[in-house]
């Protein structure tokens, strides 16, 4: 979370104004009710919230439930590792956008170096939160050049390394076309130091495509949102800490799922207005993003939710 913005002074959001666990946890479930499989606790920094293993636990019960994952910057993750593996956590992405602490400062914005998130990549395999995958962002000219050194340290891991576009997510990281790094552009330049070979999809809907190493030391992945959008195939809906159901990374709002929550709605009330915000959806920002990106590379800004508000 940006300090210049959320500095000492700033007001947050008083605790009642939070979905508590068991809100959380209704909402997923019905949720689950209609079809999804997977969920993925995201934030800002999931970790710093009171008590996470114990929402871990509550969702891990639901029923048809497939996958529980979370992703974390890595701070406090050597410390939970164990907690979250024994709640029931099936696995977990951590963000690591570069090895070089100068540079993984700038880019994301804290005073620790990635030698804290390295540990907690350790511990988290150690706990068994398997197949662990690696977020990197990558911007030319901030981190493109380390792309290399990045794929080197966790090939043969076992952990899976992504690569993610950099991307007009929110309203304040100054994006530009020209700071993009085009998935292809990553595949070939890891392709020219270790020998690659496409992977097909695991399902419809995966947001990375998947290459392996031709020698069996494992695979990464690029995340092409801005090159090569997937609007069309996207499955995410997001809940935020405040009870809205957002239906695309790039949207100005969401819907208040919170009110009629507190309102006494029954699940059959909550399920059919979940249901509608979804099949009424017509997102698809990233594939009009071509078309509004003038001739130097920028994009007219436009009210879009933070990322640290609704998470990857």
């Amino acid at each position: 979370m940006p300090a210049e913005i959320y500095g000492e002074h700033y007001e947050f959001l008083r605790k009642p104004e939070l979905l508590t666990f068991e809100e959380i946890t209704r909402l997923a479930r019905l949720c689950v009710d209609l079809g999804a499989e997977k969920i993925r606790i995201t934030g800002g920094e999931p970790l710093l919230r009171h008590q996470l293993p114990a929402l871990i636990e509550r969702l891990a019960e639901i029923p048809d439930l497939r996958d529980l994952t979370l992703t974390t910057n890595g701070f406090l993750l050597s410390k939970y590792a164990g907690a979250l593996a024994r709640a029931g956590l099936s696995r977990i992405t951590v963000s690591l956008d570069s090895l070089d602490p100068e540079v993984f400062q700038r880019m994301a914005g804290v005073d620790f170096g990635p030698e804290r998130v390295l540990e907690g990549i350790e511990a988290a395999a150690a706990s068994g939160l398997a197949p662990l995958k690696v977020n990197c962002v990558v911007q030319r000219g901030v981190n493109d050049d380390q792309l290399v050194d990045l794929a080197r340290h966790f090939r043969g891991s076992g952990h899976v390394l992504r690569f993610i576009e950099f991307m007009d997510v929110g309203t304040i990281n100054g994006w530009e076309l020209a700071e993009v790094v085009t998935a292809r552009e990553i595949v070939e330049r890891i392709g020219a130091e270790f020998s690659l070979e496409p992977v097909e999809a695991g399902y419809r809907g995966e947001v990375a495509r998947r290459y392996r190493y031709r020698d069996g030391q494992g695979e990464i992945g690029v995340i092409s949102s801005v090159s090569q959008p997937f609007c069309g195939d996207c499955t995410r809906a997001r809940l935020t800490i405040d009870g809205k159901l957002v239906t695309c990374l790039f949207a100005a709002g969401g819907v208040d799922l919170r009110t009629p929550l507190r309102d006494g709605a029954s699940d059959e009330a909550l399920r059919e207005q979940i249901a509608a915000v979804w099949s009424r959806r017509s997102d698809r920002y990233s594939e009009e993003r071509a078309a509004l990106t003038d001739a130097s590379g920028h994009v007219p800004a436009r009210p879009k939710i933070e990322m640290y508000q609704i998470g990857g």
